[in-house]
């Protein structure tokens, strides 16, 4: 599986959003993603990691999440705490739901327990749009759903309708697949099965979700919790002040104490543990900002 990892310490691991491929990210995006992991990297070895490359075309959320399963329990030794963005957090949710030993805490980050109508609808024009030959239009569409409200929405429309050609140049089965199984994907009936005390953070003004869905999200999982940022949009969330803080006081609270369980310490498995391939290669956990990158590493 696609991969970044930065940082060290008690592993966190971050799903991130939909992306146009499956492959490590380059560039002006892995710039990106690292910046947005640099303030988790100071206390934990935070591992941002995409999609399986050469998914099953009718792979649903829960084959997905069934791959994150596998992974885990190839590198950990019990479970760790789970951060999901947008496409990821659908993810992170049924990875919660099905498969409870392997999350300890869960962050939800812009989602919800399925995408609002206007979501959905634009997903797949947006996946219409890239096979019909139109990545302008498609990136234009899925920018504009970014923004908080009509000024900015159409400032990302125009900087998508610019970009789109390059965005998706390198568009992948792998992307129409994650969109149908987003599309196809609906958590409420079973958030009460999700054991792990949960932190469900999303924007007042996303055009993919609405409040009503980020609270009956929270309010559905026996130990969820909202944090809903006012006049936040889909892309402004993870920019706001309180962002930041409020999932570190989360993962990491500060009255934890050291028989509580969901707060012990997990390890990675050494490189002769038990599970891990014979072909892997030893991974040593980075101690430097510099994220490493690459394939297949949870389960090496």
């Amino acid at each position: 599986m696609p991969y970044l990892s930065i940082g060290s310490g008690t592993p966190l691991l971050f799903l991130p959003g939909l992306t146009p491929n499956h492959e490590p990210p380059t560039g002006a995006d892995r710039r990106f993603q690292t910046r947005m992991l640099l303030p988790f990297a100071a206390t934990r070895r935070v591992w941002w990691v995409n999609r399986r490359p050469g998914l099953d075309p009718d792979a649903t959320m829960a084959d997905i999440a069934a791959d994150y399963s596998f992974a885990m329990r190839q590198r950990f030794n019990g479970p760790i705490d789970v951060m999901g963005q947008s496409t990821g957090g659908s993810v992170a949710l049924q990875l919660a739901a099905d498969h409870p030993d392997l999350v300890k805490r869960l962050v939800i980050v812009s989602a919800a327990h399925r995408l609002g109508t206007e979501g959905r609808d634009t997903a797949l024009r947006v996946s219409d749009d890239v096979l019909d030959g139109r990545p302008r239009t498609a990136y234009a569409e899925l920018m504009r759903m970014l923004g908080s409200g009509a000024g900015s929405q159409r400032m990302l429309a125009g900087i998508g309708w610019l970009l789109g050609k390059n965005y998706f140049a390198h568009a992948s089965a792998d992307l129409m697949t994650t969109i149908r199984a987003e599309d196809g994907f609906e958590l409420h009936s079973r958030l009460g099965e999700i054991t792990a005390p949960t932190l469900v953070v999303g924007g007042e003004r996303d055009a993919f979700y609405s409040p009503e869905l980020f609270q009956q999200t929270a309010a559905g999982i026996p130990h969820g919790r909202l944090a809903l940022y006012a006049g936040r949009g889909h892309l402004a969330t993870t920019s706001d002040p309180r962002f930041v803080s409020d999932v570190l006081s989360f993962i990491d609270p500060p009255d934890e104490t050291a028989d509580d369980p969901a707060g012990a310490p997990t390890a990675e498995r050494p490189p002769d543990a038990p599970g891990r391939p014979a072909d892997g290669r030893p991974d040593q956990p980075s101690t430097s900002a510099r994220p490493r990158s690459g394939h297949d590493d949870l389960a090496r």
